[in-house]
């Protein structure tokens, strides 16, 4: 495993370019999907979003067995970019065919106030999201399911579990880009990951 970090200026290294199979994982807020898709361009690779395969309508959750299939079979092309946690499934599935974890570990005011201006608009214009599903006022600030109250229930504990997750053994091939700022993904995405010929930047 070769662990890299945004702070430092010459974090991760040139190989990245050759990287074919990215997870991009971090806390709710965060802007997982937006800079996966964004990695997905520049490098020319499908973009998977894991949401939209764990939700089916009224946001009901299908089973583990079904949502495992589905990122099975979304993930059977050679080269991909997955965004999402979901660890007590994905890294005994997606996780062993990866080549690189991008870790956007963000500061909880940074996730925080991502996560509520990404809601507030959401709400706002109705917008769906997966199979009609769409976030609503009530869902989103008074409800014990409410995505912000999410946040602050996970924050600390998915930073230890990625933590714990560097350093084991059953993930030693996978080199780990944690991204502390936006700053840092953005120079990441810029200078460790090289366009492939043809696709958009």
């Amino acid at each position: 495993m070769r662990a890299t970090d945004g702070e430092r200026p010459n974090a991760p290294g040139a190989d990245a370019a050759r990287v074919a199979r990215f997870v991009v994982v971090g806390s709710s807020g965060a802007g997982k999907t937006a800079f996966a898709r964004r990695l997905a361009a520049r490098v020319g690779v499908p973009h998977i979003e894991l949401d939209a395969l764990h939700f089916a309508n009224d946001w009901a959750e299908v089973p583990d067995e079904v949502f495992a299939e589905r990122a099975r079979a979304a993930t059977a092309s050679d080269g991909w970019v997955l965004d999402g946690n979901y660890a007590g499934v994905m890294q005994g599935l997606t996780w062993p065919r990866a080549e690189a974890i991008v870790w956007l570990d963000y500061p909880f005011r940074t996730c925080a106030w991502r996560l509520l201006r990404r809601t507030v608009a959401r709400s706002w214009r109705r917008e769906e999201l997966w199979h009609g599903n769409r976030e609503s006022w009530r869902m989103s600030f008074a409800s014990r399911d409410s995505i912000l109250l999410w946040l602050l229930r996970t924050f600390r504990r998915r930073r230890r579990d990625y933590e714990a997750a560097m350093s084991d053994p059953a993930h030693a091939h996978l080199d780990f880009a944690r991204l502390r700022s936006p700053g840092d993904a953005e120079r990441w995405l810029e200078s460790a990951v090289a366009p492939r010929r043809g696709a958009g930047a």
